[in-house]
């Protein structure tokens, strides 16, 4: 059974969740047209589900923070969260 990532991230501006497929040039996206709150994890696993997807069992969203100039700690912050998922029938979608 192959496990992809999901990831969603915001720079201040809407969210978005999307799952990672290295090798595709288009990825699976859903987008929230809000700048907060921060989408549920209710949100995110029905998200994840109208792409196909659910968590896999045991995984936890985690989060780390990143910015568009690594070097200048005083540009914007892009929060990033990550899971790993599968395709819901238990097995890549």
């Amino acid at each position: 059974m192959r496990t992809l990532t999901a990831q969603m991230s915001s720079d201040g501006g809407a969210w978005r969740l999307y799952v990672v497929l290295y090798g595709e040039t288009e990825w699976p996206t859903f987008r929230w047209e809000r700048t907060g709150p921060v989408p549920t994890v209710a949100e995110r696993r029905r998200a994840l589900a109208a792409l196909g997807y659910e968590v896999s069992p045991g995984a936890v969203w985690s989060w780390t923070e990143d910015s568009r100039d690594p070097d200048d700690d005083s540009t914007a912050v892009v929060l990033i969260a990550a899971v790993a998922v599968r395709g819901q029938d238990g097995g890549a979608a």
